[in-house]
């Protein structure tokens, strides 16, 4: 993690950064938040994170801050001179004593900090799929919201690590693949790419929506419908996409091999064409 924090309309160091016992966040979970790639120094995709997050705000009833985001996540990553990395940004309904029902008024907390992220293996991986697990979808109903209430996202994710897989993918009653942990979820058959519609199942990626436009672009169809796992497994390919995970393809769903165990190569060219658009926007 980087040095410099933004605290409340400070900046301070890491060490020194404080919040309040009874801020909502800490206590309830009540807020949201986004995380920006860095690029060269530059923020990627930096207007449509803000949208997402002012839109999350609303959907909690939390009032947008009377600030820059932007300005001021290009600021944090510069106090710490992250020139590749991430950014990330949270916003909670404020202090206020412990009661479930929250105050009229209440002055959002913002917290912003920085830290280097080397993306050079990320964006460089498309030759060698992960493996993915399945669990199932346990999560709230309203996915859509980048609430900073995890929980279920963790256990996932953990599920994952100790089946030494890159990611959990949550499945519903119906067999349905919705997403991953902290990823969205693609598969690739016969040239076509379906993911999850949006919609409150999911999280509409920033990655996502970059990526599926980039798609179109180059002439990939591009279907936005739910898949079974069933169809997952029998896929000539798949893969997650996230600001941290880029396009990160999967060789394995369970104990199932996707193909012959080769990356895809409509995945190989997706991730190709992200990879693309990341150096070209760092320019």
């Amino acid at each position: 993690m980087g040095k410099t924090a933004y605290v409340n309309g400070q900046f301070v160091d890491m060490q020194a950064a404080q919040v309040n016992i009874e801020d909502r966040g800490y206590q309830f979970a009540d807020g949201a938040y986004e995380v920006c790639t860095v690029a060269n120094g530059r923020l990627l995709d930096g207007d449509p994170h803000v949208r997402r997050l002012h839109r999350s705000l609303a959907e909690l009833k939390i009032p947008a801050p009377d600030l820059d985001i932007r300005e001021l996540l290009l600021e944090t990553a510069q106090r710490n001179q992250v020139d590749w990395g991430i950014v990330y940004i949270q916003v909670t309904r404020g202090v206020a004593p412990r009661n479930h029902a929250f105050p009229d008024t209440l002055t959002p907390a913002v917290v912003i900090t920085s830290r280097p992220l080397d993306y050079q293996p990320v964006l460089a991986g498309a030759s060698q799929g992960k493996k993915v697990i399945t669990t199932p979808e346990i999560r709230w109903r309203r996915c859509d919201i980048k609430s900073i209430s995890l929980l279920p996202n963790i256990l996932a994710k953990q599920q994952a690590r100790e089946a030494g897989a890159f990611e959990a993918w949550f499945v519903t009653d119906e067999g349905e693949v919705t997403e991953g942990s902290s990823t969205n979820a693609w598969i690739s058959n016969a040239g076509t790419v379906v993911t999850h519609p949006a919609s409150h199942a999911i999280l509409n990626g920033i990655v996502r929506q970059t990526l599926i436009e980039l798609m179109e672009n180059a002439g990939i169809r591009v279907e936005q419908r739910p898949f079974t796992l069933e169809e997952a497994k029998w896929a000539d390919g798949a893969f997650v996409t996230s600001t941290t995970a880029c396009v990160t393809p999967v060789s394995h769903i369970d104990d199932t091999t996707l193909g012959d165990g080769s990356v895809d190569t409509t995945v190989q060219h997706i991730a190709s064409l992200y990879r693309d658009y990341i150096y070209a926007a760092a320019e």
